[in-house]
């Protein structure tokens, strides 16, 4: 099958280029690039060198695979990721994932931006995903179902990992981070949200909104790969604090709460024991 074919080219090329085993993946989302200094890191390779992958279009988002240790576990970090607004399609955005599996990962850890639909949360604040709304218009399971790599219609209870949401909560705790357990619904993007569409979203019983993650989410189910998730709250989006919203304002926002999310990441990561 061609696409699994790519898949295993685009494995095996990393291979012949990196010694290590990678034992967690990790995504880093806009303007949360920072956990990559606490990396000792042995090799990295750019996007397009690696046959098959996609190179990314978004210009804050550099386009790396990152190998080395974090907590002394073996880690491959994706230093820029991949949307379906730049016009790729959701197989695409997803096979840096299949790749990951692939290359040995165990579970997958993915950060990302969103906007805040819960009126309890705040800017820079921290969410850790315990489930999702796909609203996004392509799912990257359609099509031909690659049986290799898991089943045609993989269960979906539970998208995100129990022990590891109560692991990172009591990390929070003890490091006095505030952090919000809440759904996350993926949209489409790029463009924000109108002021009706926020109040359809959090009816519907979201508590952010974001353009990533889901698609990631369902493959790495799909595999059979646990899947721990969290947001950094960028923007407000609820009524008596919508405000007009520039990329630069979500970055800063970002930046703002990145130490927080790179402290419950790396210590998910150095008390995991698989």
């Amino acid at each position: 099958m061609e696409e699994y074919n790519k898949i295993k080219e685009a494995t095996a090329y990393i291979q012949s280029k990196v010694d290590l085993v990678p034992v967690y993946g990790i995504v880093l989302g806009t303007g949360l690039g920072a956990l990559v200094d606490d990396i000792e890191v042995v090799a990295e390779l750019s996007y397009e060198d690696i046959p098959h992958f996609p190179i990314s279009t978004v210009e804050f988002h550099t386009g790396k695979l990152i190998f080395g240790l974090l907590g002394g576990k073996p880690v491959v970090t994706m230093k820029g990721r991949f949307h379906y607004y730049e016009g790729y399609t959701m197989k695409e955005v997803t096979f840096p994932i299949r790749v990951m599996k692939l290359l040995g990962i165990k579970k997958l850890l993915i950060s990302n931006a969103a906007g805040a639909l819960n009126p309890d949360f705040a800017k820079s604040d921290l969410m850790i995903l315990e489930d999702h709304i796909n609203l996004q218009t392509e799912n990257p399971l359609v099509g031909r179902n690659l049986n290799d790599l898991g089943d045609r219609f993989p269960d979906m209870s539970e998208p995100y990992d129990l022990t590891l949401i109560d692991r990172a909560r009591r990390i929070a705790v003890q490091h006095q981070t505030r952090v919000h357990v809440g759904v996350y619904v993926g949209v489409n993007g790029p463009n924000l949200e109108t002021r009706a569409e926020y109040k359809m979203l959090r009816i519907l019983g979201a508590d952010a909104v974001g353009m990533s993650t889901v698609p990631e989410t369902i493959v790495a189910r799909q595999m059979s790969l646990p899947v721990f998730a969290i947001s950094v709250l960028t923007d407000l989006c609820y009524p008596g604090h919508i405000e007009k919203v520039k990329i630069q304002d979500i970055i800063a926002a970002a930046e703002k709460a990145e130490p927080a999310m790179t402290e419950i990441m790396r210590e998910l990561i150095t008390q995991d024991e698989l």
